[in-house]
């Protein structure tokens, strides 16, 4: 039985090379999947999934228009030939409510599993549309850890740096990479923070 699940992590969890490492289990057996990235991702190119250690996928863009659910019923077969076995989804945080429908969709009317992978809040602690509604939605949810940037424990937020400053005010969705988020502990975060204040 088909389930959406939600994974997520900070930056630097490696979550898009999880999505490459899942697509190439799938493939290797012969079982075709699908991914998609939003238009709007962290590194500037929804046509590819990057990771940082160098490995890419080719993923189809999503834009606030896109329907998933249609998306992904236009690549079935209408005699059932042509199967897809998964959906992956990465940068799921930027993906809106409707995304997040079409997507349980996939899972309760086609019966394709979907995993989709993002941030859980921003650099201000708030949770993306995307990130609150697959928290809504999913059937589970699964955390992705990686360490503070600062220290060893376990990062569960990210700090946004402007000019070498950590910074929480500004847009929500900006978009930048190693140079302008670190993920760091709650401990790392409200000291960032209590340094600049003083």
């Amino acid at each position: 039985m088909a389930q959406l699940y939600y994974k997520y992590g900070t930056m630097n969890s490696g979550k898009s090379f999880e999505i490459i490492k899942v697509a190439h289990n799938y493939e290797e057996q012969g079982k075709p999947v699908l991914i998609y990235s939003p238009a709007v991702s962290a590194r500037g190119q929804a046509e590819l999934v990057g990771s940082r250690v160098g490995f890419e996928r080719p993923a189809i863009p999503v834009n606030e228009q896109t329907d998933l659910y249609e998306s992904v019923l236009t690549q079935l077969s209408s005699d059932g030939s042509r199967r897809i076995h998964c959906v992956l989804i990465d940068e799921a945080q930027f993906l809106k409510q409707h995304h997040i429908l079409q997507l349980t969709r996939v899972v309760d009317e086609l019966n394709i599993p979907v995993m989709a992978f993002g941030l859980k809040n921003d650099f201000q602690n708030r949770l993306f549309e995307g990130s609150y509604y697959l928290l809504v939605q999913a059937d589970k949810i699964e955390e992705i850890k990686t360490i503070c940037w600062y220290c060893d424990r376990k990062a569960t937020m990210v700090i946004r740096f402007l000019d070498g400053q950590p910074i929480n005010t500004g847009e929500q969705i900006q978009i930048g990479g190693n140079d302008d988020y670190k993920p760091v502990c709650r401990r790392c975060y409200n000291q960032a923070f209590q340094k600049e204040s003083q």
